[in-house]
Order: structure tokens, then C-alpha cells, then sequence
């Protein structure tokens, strides 16, 4: 039903295919599947396990990086990937200075008056993660966490951040520049809790071990998509190599290989 009302939106917003009558110079109908090997420039933080981060090795690796690579080998372009920071990553979106973001974007009403969307490619929720060990009596659900005194570490002009002022105020938050900055604070007990979405905590412990745990779930049924700048003509081929890529089980093992799991959102 999600997927449902957000195609119907974003098809309201969408400009409408121009009419062809029936002749041998028309183009031909559908996305274009072959880009003649047009470089295609990739926005991605670096910050944001599973889908980017910089390795052991100081190489940059990650969900995005394996998807963008797959999509340009399928559109036949060159990814060209550009380390990116978040704030202000609309902005740039908006004015053209990338093609397209990856970085594990969520879609919101707010964000699509300045940007286009791709079809989603992982529905998810957010959740509320606390130290390994911690059994405070307001870390055992949201009822009790929000009549605690317990303090929110989030990064700044996310969905996260917007969550957590729903949740409990923004006297009890802490915002920080960057993804892993409310992770540092919260082992280091300036902050009791980070509230992130569930794929980037399943990335996140599985990289850190022993130090995190997820308390609870705050909110559910929220999208994933790739970013472009307004009227991008690389929309469609993205969203068909997308299609390309659920049905042929690349998707799937890339999400595999990432922890990203359930990666699929696609209607039956």
C-alpha cells in the first residue's frame, strides 16, 4: 500500500511523455538501457556503513559502491563515485553538481520538492541503539525510554534527527556533523542512545562487535531511493536497471554480501 500511494505521487509529479504518432523516425518507447558510456558522477558520504565507508586498506567500499558499479555495467556508463558531505547534499542535488546520490536516502514530501527519486530499492525502520549491556529500565521500549530522562545522539538534518524530535523533545538530543560522531559520543556516555535506521545498525554492529546492541523499534515502513537533480534524464534507466537487478539476483547477493536484508520493495 506504501509502494502503491508513493508510485501514484510520484507519477502525479512526473512530466508527461510527450505523444509520438505511429512512424519509422519516432523514438523508440522505454527508458534508454544504453548510455554510450557516459560518465555518470555517484554522490556518496563515505560515513554510512553498509552502504559506504573507507576499509582497513583506505579503499572505499560499501553497498553503493558495488550498485553503482553493477547499474553503469548494465546502462553501459562509467561510475564515477564523489565523496560528498551530507549537509547541504540536497542543495547540490538540486543544482545539478552531481548526476545522482546513493548514501542510503530516505524518501520524504520535503525532500522531493527539491530532488527526484528513483524507485525504492529498501524499505525500512528506525531504531533506538544503546551500549552492549545496557538494562536500564527506560532502554526497554519507547514507552518507557520517552518517560525516561535518557538522551538521543542523531546527525544533523536526517530523518533520524526529525524522528527523535518527535520522540522526546529537542532538549534531549544531541546532534552531530557526521554518522559516526553519535556512535563515538555514545561510547563514550555523553549521549545514552543513537537512533539510526535498522540497515546502518545492522552495518554498524557487525563492524563494531560487542559495543551496541538495538534497544527498539521506533518507526517502520519507510523508503530508500537513489537521488537526482529535478527533470534528470537518468532516472528511468536507473530505475529500469534496478528492475534489471532484482530479477536477475544481483540485489539480492549484493544485500547479502552488506548485511542489507530485506533489500527488495518491489510489488509482486
Amino acid at each position: 500500500a506504501v509502494i502503491g500511494a508513493l508510485s501514484l505521487v510520484l507519477a502525479a509529479c512526473a512530466p508527461a511523455a510527450p505523444e509520438c504518432p505511429e512512424c519509422p523516425e519516432c523514438p523508440p518507447v522505454g527508458p534508454t538501457t544504453d548510455l554510450g558510456g557516459r560518465e555518470v558522477r555517484i554522490a556518496t558520504e563515505n560515513l554510512y556503513p553498509p552502504f559506504n565507508l573507507i576499509d582497513e586498506a583506505g579503499e572505499a567500499v560499501g553497498w553503493d559502491y558495488d550498485v553503482g558499479r553493477r547499474i553503469c555495467e548494465l546502462l553501459n556508463c562509467e561510475a564515477v563515485f564523489v565523496e560528498t558531505a551530507w549537509e547541504g547534499l540536497f542543495e547540490a542535488m538540486s543544482a545539478g553538481e552531481n548526476d545522482v546520490a546513493f548514501d542510503g536516502i530516505t524518501i520524504t514530501l520535503a525532500r522531493s520538492m527539491k530532488v527526484d527519486y528513483s524507485d525504492p530499492y529498501v524499505e525500512y525502520g528506525q531504531v533506538i541503539m544503546v551500549q552492549e549491556g545496557d538494562d536500564r529500565p527506560g532502554t526497554a521500549d519507547e514507552e518507557s525510554f520517552v518517560a525516561s530522562d535518557l538522551t538521543i545522539g542523531t546527525q544533523i538534518g536526517t530523518t533520524n534527527e526529525i524522528t527523535a524530535m518527535k520522540l522526546v523533545g529537542e532538549d534531549r538530543i544531541v546532534s552531530y556533523d557526521t554518522y559516526d560522531m553519535p556512535f563515538v559520543a555514545l561510547e563514550a556516555g555523553d549521549v545514552d542512545s543513537v537512533i539510526i535506521d535498522e540497515v546502518a545498525a545492522i552495518g554498524w554492529i557487525s563492524m563494531n562487535p560487542g559495543k551496541a546492541k538495538i534497544a527498539f523499534s521506533v518507526t517502520s515502513g519507510e523508503l530508500l531511493a537513489f537521488v537526482f537533480p529535478p527533470l534528470s534524464d537518468l532516472v528511468e534507466p536507473f530505475n529500469w536497471a534496478l528492475q534489471e537487478m532484482f530479477a536477475d539476483g544481483t540485489m539480492d547477493e549484493i544485500c547479502e554480501e552488506w548485511l542489507l536484508r530485506p533489500c527488495s520493495v518491489l510489488e509482486e
